[in-house]
């Protein structure tokens, strides 16, 4: 199945420093367990639209990531089960505003502005999860190479974890984490999410009004 991106996630629940270059690329330790943080709903927006970069940011950096579409009421699921709970895959950009990340010292006002979560441009389930190719483009040139087999924590670990946590519900997204390369976007860039199997991902960075 291979569908249009146009789902209205009840929240986004996304994993940090979940691959290991992106770790030693902030010298952090390897997590023993994932990493979560949330972006509002407010924060999604889709294929073509345009990232709003904030009034007062001074480093808003892109996220290429590989995002799991939940497709039925999922709570305390085994990992051995997980798969049967998804929707399908598509692309997302963890946008991140990176100053205020550290000033902070925590990470929702960074990764919560709206626009700050574009995702599609389809939703297909016709991808092996664990073995997806992920690819940032800015301004054409490529940015971040990585593929999902180099996660910490696989798509069922991930699964089974957070609905530990929480209840997912469908349409939910969780965000698996991003390689290393990141690096800063501003107004008038074009940034591509390129994912194996699925498709690109093309957002505008424009300046807040």
């Amino acid at each position: 199945m291979i569908k249009e991106c146009d789902v209205k996630p009840s929240k986004v629940i996304a994993l940090g420093l979940n691959y290991r270059d992106h770790a030693e690329e902030f010298n952090m330790p390897i997590p023993k367990e994932p990493i979560l943080f949330m972006k509002p709903a407010t924060s999604v927006i889709y294929n073509g639209d345009s990232i709003v970069y904030p009034r007062g940011a001074t480093r808003v950096d892109y996220e290429a990531e590989l995002a799991i579409v939940i497709g039925k009421t999922a709570r305390n699921i085994p990992a051995d089960r997980a798969l049967d709970f998804v929707m399908g895959y598509t692309c997302l950009n963890d946008v991140t505003e990176r100053d205020m990340q550290k000033r902070d010292g925590q990470w929702t006002r960074a990764k919560g502005f709206d626009t700050f979560c574009p995702i599609g441009p389809v939703i297909t389930d016709e991808i092996d999860p664990g073995a997806v190719d992920v690819r940032a483009y800015l301004n054409g040139e490529l940015r971040q190479s990585s593929n999902t087999k180099n996660l910490i924590f696989d798509v069922p670990h991930i699964i089974e974890f957070v609905s530990s946590v929480m209840t997912l519900l469908p349409g939910d997204i969780i965000a698996t984490g991003t390689p290393s390369g990141i690096a800063p976007m501003k107004p008038g860039d074009e940034i591509v999410i390129e994912l194996g199997g699925i498709g690109s991902l093309k957002n505008k960075v424009v300046a807040a009004e």
